[in-house]
């Protein structure tokens, strides 16, 4: 395996692990939300982060994916997986 296919694995993992777990918080926050009205204020950026790591999950699949079978493709595909990454980067940049 080369090592730009683990990295690449190494990164869907990563964001895979973020999505789901931003996912059940997006659940919990769901079921508790007419309990608890002060969470509802902080459901949209919790919506938002699960989206752009979501997204990132399937940049990463989507490369990894190009990586194993050597697809011509796959070249995009990374370029699209670390815009990602820096797009995700700068999101979160104070």
């Amino acid at each position: 395996m080369q090592p730009l296919t683990v990295v690449t694995g190494i990164l869907l993992g990563s964001s895979l692990a973020i999505s789901l777990g931003l996912a059940v918080v997006v659940f919990l926050f769901f079921l508790l939300g007419d309990d608890y009205p002060q969470l509802a204020t902080e459901f949209r950026p919790l919506l938002e982060s699960t989206g752009l790591f979501v997204t990132q999950t399937a940049l990463c699949a989507w490369g990894f994916i190009g990586l194993i079978k050597h697809r011509p493709w796959r070249w995009y595909a990374q370029a699209a997986m670390w815009v990602g990454l820096c797009l995700i980067l700068l999101y979160y940049w104070p």
